[in-house]
């Protein structure tokens, strides 16, 4: 599909949620990471329940705003907030699935999977240090590779992002210079290359610029039929960005290690471990000013957790484990109505 096109097709399925909206849908708005999926979920539950979802993918500090100020009924973020920002906004936070970021090309000649690249050498190319593709240390990495002798062109996220959290985390653990130069944000003041306004934007660009290396959620790669690069893990191994990967990343998660389930998945052990793995959150409030509407959010999300594996694997979204999704809804039972009783009951 070409950019304009993907992008275009994007907006309108943004859109097509919104005006096919009655008054008793639900909204949401935020990370851009989960969209695929969330829309996938929304089309299926409407057709089943005859219920609705109005998803707005604005990237995960708008939906942490809109949430905030009680403009949604719920936020999505791939940033998750920490407990006492949590405490403190009165919010309840819960992931939905788990997926993968991957590194894209745009290198004629290169097909998926061919590149090779560590976590350092990424780290450097967003840094500006390193420029071009014929770079001894990428060339040093791919053996037989032909690349071209021209610039990178890195391109990012331009709107807050936890996408770029994700990311960054990921080169903050792998790559001191980064860590202490820029370290781990939504928002980064990139040294190199140019911008683009969620993972869509980024997936066009991408597509449009020669040369270029952006990062976006798998499913945004698979999807678009992008050139991903392979990464080493932490075991120095260069596993396939699949649900395998993904599934590897997260086996030994500790999700009660942290209040909120906002545990990092990235640079896990093990050989079949996809590198910058994590998880997608949703934000609800506490107390919420409309129990209804709560109530209406969490059925839509236990719907999803019986009911969309399928539909999040087919993406290459990793659905959560039974025992996570049992602490869930233990978590759900803190949203309560003016009765002071849990909005909804499983």
């Amino acid at each position: 599909m070409k950019p304009f096109a993907y992008a275009l097709a994007v907006g309108l399925a943004t859109v097509q949620l919104a005006s096919a909206a009655l008054a008793g849908d639900i909204t949401g708005a935020g990370a851009t990471f989960p969209f695929p999926v969330y829309s996938k979920w929304a089309e299926a539950y409407r057709k089943e329940t005859g219920s609705g979802l109005n998803y707005q993918s604005i990237g995960s500090g708008g939906g942490i705003k809109q949430i905030q100020a009680k403009t949604v009924d719920f936020g999505a973020t791939d940033a998750p907030l920490k407990g006492e920002q949590l405490t403190k906004d009165g919010l309840v936070q819960f992931p939905t699935v788990m997926g993968g970021v991957v590194p894209v090309v745009n290198i004629a000649g290169v097909e998926p999977g061919k590149l090779k690249l560590t976590g350092d050498v990424l780290a450097d190319i967003y840094a500006g240090k390193i420029a071009k593709w014929t770079d001894p240390r990428i060339a040093k990495l791919n053996d037989g590779l032909k690349l071209p002798d021209t610039n990178i062109t890195p391109v990012y996220r331009s709107d807050a992002s936890g996408t770029t959290n994700i990311f960054t985390t990921y080169l903050s653990q792998v790559s001191e210079p980064w860590k202490k130069e820029y370290g781990a944000a939504t928002t980064i003041s990139w040294p190199v290359g140019q911008g683009g306004k969620g993972n869509e934007g980024v997936t066009a660009t991408v597509k449009q610029v020669p040369n270029s290396i952006g990062y976006v959620e798998s499913a945004y790669a698979k999807q678009n039929k992008l050139a991903y690069a392979l990464l080493q893990n932490k075991a120095g191994k260069f596993p396939q960005p699949d649900d395998k990967a993904f599934q590897a990343a997260a086996a030994s998660a500790d999700w009660k290690a942290a209040p909120g389930f906002g545990i990092a998945l990235t640079n896990q052990p093990g050989d079949d471990a996809w590198p910058i793995t994590a998880a997608t959150f949703i934000l609800i409030h506490k107390d919420p000013a409309d129990p209804t509407k709560a109530a209406d959010v969490l059925k839509f999300f236990d719907w999803a957790y019986k009911n969309g594996d399928k539909l999040a694997s087919d993406l290459d979204y990793v659905p959560l484990p039974d025992n996570v999704v049992g602490l869930i809804h233990e978590e759900w039972k803190t949203v309560k109505g003016k009765d002071g009783k849990p909005v909804y009951n499983m």
